[in-house]
């Protein structure tokens, strides 16, 4: 039987190993997964999330997260759903950063959200 001719990718998926964050930090686990159509590497479908029961047990304790499933670009807070304009990956992923940080040295601190 002769070879198959290779079908190129039509997408990719970056979903690295979570993230364990130090007690000292707040705690918690960073989530990420991203798809990328090919070659144009346009992001499709994304979800990141900071997880962390010590501060919110609901929502299986994500404190933190953007998504696009359901079909829209939406953050989840606290177990509440807004929907959350998307413009680049690149700003949502800092965005992100900025915010799960802030709210971790808050519980650090004793500080109520």
């Amino acid at each position: 039987m002769a070879g198959k001719k290779a079908v190129p990718k039509k997408q990719e998926t970056y979903a690295p190993k979570d993230v364990k964050i130090p007690a000292r930090l707040g705690g918690g686990v960073l989530k990420e997964r991203v798809v990328r159509e090919l070659p144009s590497k346009k992001v499709t479908h994304y979800a990141v999330a900071y997880i962390n029961p010590l501060i919110f047990n609901g929502d299986n304790g994500r404190v933190l997260g953007y998504d696009n499933s359901h079909g829209f670009s939406h953050k989840h807070y606290m177990g509440q759903m807004t929907a959350d304009p998307f413009t680049s990956y690149k700003e949502l992923y800092d965005r992100f950063e900025r915010e799960w940080k802030a709210i971790a040295m808050k519980f650090v601190n004793g500080e109520k959200e």
